[in-house]
């Protein structure tokens, strides 16, 4: 029986263009000029071992960016504002069934706790977990050890994860856990009957 379900923050969020896209098209700012930095040093961000904050402003000067860190910051988390409502109003559902539903997000931890405080994060699930404050990022087995440890009393064949990507999915197969591709909320629904009565 699942007692546990942990959900990719993207799963949640509608609105799912690159930021590196929306620079290009919004601020003529070429993807061979963003690219690097969203491959390279975000994702030390990512993995907790950079401040992004501190780390932009070298960047933000080669892009031609005049808004600042916090500008840039804003625009790009306010333009992600856009929730998938059907999946939070089932995530509330399986709340009242007593299933402890948690968000596991790669991320840097500006981005999450705008997640968890502007988006109501912090309301529509039980816990969260961020990788900047883990330092680790999924797929990595230490990832999900962490939170699995985290959790009282459960068993791992009492968890199912939830992802849209595929090696975060053959990660948490890997460490033992129920693990499953979401890819719409429709799929997820038929999904979810092999798991929950």
């Amino acid at each position: 029986m699942i007692k546990v379900i942990i959900f990719d923050g993207v799963n949640c969020i509608t609105y799912q263009e690159p930021l590196s896209v929306g620079l290009e098209r919004d601020y003529k700012i070429p993807l061979k000029k963003t690219l690097p930095f969203f491959k390279g040093e975000l994702q030390d961000c990512v993995a907790g071992k950079s401040d992004l904050k501190e780390i932009l402003p070298p960047y933000l000067k080669v892009w031609g960016w005049k808004e600042g860190v916090d500008g840039l910051l804003r625009y790009w988390f306010e333009r992600d504002h856009k929730m998938d409502k059907e999946l939070i109003s089932y995530i509330k559902g399986l709340r009242s069934k007593k299933i402890l539903c948690l968000l596991a997000t790669n991320n840097e931890k500006y981005r999450f706790a705008y997640m968890l405080d502007k988006m109501n994060f912090n309301k529509i699930f039980d816990k969260a977990y961020c990788s900047a404050l883990l330092g680790c990022k999924k797929p990595d087995q230490q990832f999900f050890s962490k939170i699995f440890d985290d959790l009282k009393d459960i068993k791992k064949e009492e968890i199912l994860f939830l992802d849209d990507k595929v090696e975060n999915v053959k990660g948490a197969k890997e460490f033992g856990i129920h693990a499953e591709i979401y890819t719409t909320f429709e799929d997820f629904k038929e999904k979810m009957k092999q798991y929950i009565a």
